[in-house]
């Protein structure tokens, strides 16, 4: 009973060196990992403005003339609505 008494009385204890060298190599991981997703990220980007610059209409034209017709079938059913149906 002496031995379980010790044991236990030891508690847990991880290797330190381990531990250090296992944290020391995640970080070294998750920056590998950053630095990787970065250049991945600037790449897509990069590419994404070239194709956007080989467009014959820049993508805020676009958007300005969508937002008009919009508004303008907005307003041309707002308009029949408030007529009620053609007898045409």
């Amino acid at each position: 009973m002496t031995a379980m008494t010790t044991n236990a009385t030891q508690g847990f204890r991880p290797n330190t060196r381990l531990l250090a060298v296992g944290a020391a190599m995640t970080g070294l991981g998750s920056m590998v990992v950053a630095t990787g997703a970065a250049l991945v990220g600037l790449s897509l980007i990069s590419a994404g403005r070239r194709w956007i610059q080989t467009w014959e209409t820049p993508p805020a034209e676009m958007a300005t003339r969508t937002l008009n017709q919009a508004k303008m079938a907005r307003q041309a059913g707002m308009d029949a609505w408030r007529t009620g149906p053609s007898m045409n």
